[in-house]
């Protein structure tokens, strides 16, 4: 248990990283954008800053889930119910809270839930 907490605070630290790497591009293309000699919409160079504005801000948003699913994980180890399904009650196998430490349900599940 203690290396799935481990790599999960791992994770926590390298998505706080990137999550401050996008702020400050978010910032620079909003700059970018609010500037009014900038005429981005006809440059064939390259994408254009609403293009890259999107792009970037979903990433951030996917960051965000997963800090929150990262967060939730070890508040459930705080908590002692931690491998633990949320849906059927069984545990959460090792291997898949190896390859997925936030994982809230057992493989059985997840596999239910897709469907």
């Amino acid at each position: 248990m203690r290396l799935l907490e481990a790599r999960l605070r791992e994770r926590r630290l390298e998505i706080d990283s990137e999550l401050g790497g996008l702020a400050q591009t978010l910032h620079d293309v909003r700059e970018a954008r609010g500037a009014e000699s900038v005429d981005d919409e006809h440059d064939p160079e390259g994408p254009t800053l609403s293009s890259e504005w999107s792009r970037i801000h979903g990433v951030h948003g996917e960051l965000a889930a997963s800090s929150e699913a990262v967060d939730a994980a070890l508040d459930r180890i705080t908590a002692g119910n931690y491998s633990v399904c949320e849906r059927c009650g069984l545990p959460i196998g090792f291997a898949r809270l190896e390859a997925r430490p936030e994982a809230t349900l057992c493989i059985i599940c997840a596999r239910a839930a897709e469907r």
